[in-house]
């Protein structure tokens, strides 16, 4: 390294305004516990170098990364290594650039290097698919096994599946054309919902299993059913958009209790109070009125906590037609760019919107009283 390339990153580091020291959330690992603490849980580790310009401004983003994920009860740890002070784990780790950023699965010593761009959104992209992929090869998950949130059943697992619990089933032939139609929907509906054990989303091909289908009276392809321990409960008839497709799971899991007749009982709950945007609808969905959107990731424990809290404030405007309470999953393959493009740099990102305009980021303090009362100044509200 020449001199005046040294000086001209020292200056460069100063200008910043970060040090690597200065990392709260962060876990920092050195030779003398890495290979012991790596293998007790997945780890993403960022491999760098304090006077690494590339290191220095991914910095941030990683201590931001760490706040959101490095929690108790989260399954997987944000780390770094400095390779100046630790050489020899970086050695080992056959680091030959900073920053290398590498995932290490429960229980191994190797990890997989990340090769994309250092954007919070891409960066939490991966972590996702290498959490699903660690799901989806677990040899002790029991069959079926999902893949992308999808269950394929057959004769041998589908009676003890369906069993317990509630379950949304497409009943299909593959030669059939409306099935093919809906095909990547219903890929689509299992993804945004994979994280959620209490429901799962499934398939069974009627011309391989004629008994079950038989069995459950299925007439025709496809035929959708909710299914709960064991009993069919309802039979979808409705349009058959991921939008439709999610209010209705929306509204069947809002009871569990069956009629004796067989069918869901009326509920008093407010059902379908949060609405769902995608980035094929998203333009549309904040064209008019006061759009509040919650930009999550379905991993991350600040938006598992926030979750209720938003299901009642939707609620709370379910009755103002020139309010919508919305939320965006930003891990799912189509909603990527949209996530990027609103500069959604951490979960959740709480964004308003105004007949098609970013009017403000929420950054107070997320109780529904407080988060009511900022939708309200936006509304000119003074009672609903």
């Amino acid at each position: 390294m020449t001199f005046k390339l040294a000086i001209a990153i020292f200056v460069s580091l100063i200008a910043s305004g970060y040090s690597h020291d200065e990392d709260v959330h962060t876990i920092k690992y050195t030779v003398e516990n890495f290979a012991e603490e790596v293998p007790k849980k997945n780890h993403f580790v960022m491999f760098y170098a304090p006077w690494c310009g590339h290191c220095q401004r991914l910095g941030p983003t990683w201590e931001q990364l760490a706040e959101m994920l490095n929690e108790d009860d989260s399954n997987i740890k944000i780390a770094k290594v400095d390779c100046t002070t630790d050489s020899s784990v970086c050695s080992e780790q056959d680091v030959t650039g900073y920053p290398t950023l590498k995932f290490f699965k429960l229980g191994s010593s190797e990890g997989v290097k990340f090769r994309g761009t250092r954007d919070l959104p891409t960066l939490t992209t991966f972590i996702n698919e290498q959490l699903r992929e660690g799901e989806e090869g677990d040899a002790e998950v029991e069959p079926p096994q999902p893949i992308g949130g999808l269950l394929e059943l057959n004769e041998d697992n589908f009676e003890k599946h369906i069993a317990t619990g509630k379950h949304f089933i497409k009943f299909y032939a593959p030669w059939c054309g409306h099935c093919q139609k809906l095909a990547p929907v219903w890929e689509q509906l299992a993804k945004s919902l994979e994280f959620d054990s209490s429901i799962s989303i499934a398939k069974l091909d009627c011309t391989q299993y004629r008994g079950i289908c038989n069995q459950f009276e299925v007439k025709g392809y496809p035929t959708l059913l909710w299914i709960e321990d064991g009993k069919k409960i309802d039979k979808y008839q409705g349009e058959r958009s991921h939008e439709d497709l999610k209010s209705y799971v929306n509204k069947m899991m809002g009871s569990s209790e069956v009629a004796p007749d067989g069918n869901k009982p009326q509920t008093e709950e407010v059902e379908g109070a949060v609405g769902e945007l995608t980035g094929d609808n998203f333009k549309h969905g904040i064209e008019s009125g006061v759009t509040f959107v919650k930009f999550f990731a379905p991993w991350c424990g600040h938006c598992k906590r926030l979750a209720p809290t938003w299901d009642d404030l939707g609620k709370k405007f379910i009755s103002d037609e020139r309010v919508n309470i919305m939320k965006v999953d930003c891990t799912l393959d189509i909603n990527k760019n949209l996530c990027s493009e609103q500069e959604v740099e951490g979960f959740p990102t709480i964004l308003l919107y105004k007949n098609g305009d970013k009017i403000s980021e929420y950054s107070g303090s997320r109780t529904l009283e407080d988060l009511y009362d900022f939708v309200k100044r936006h509304t000119g509200h003074d009672e609903l």
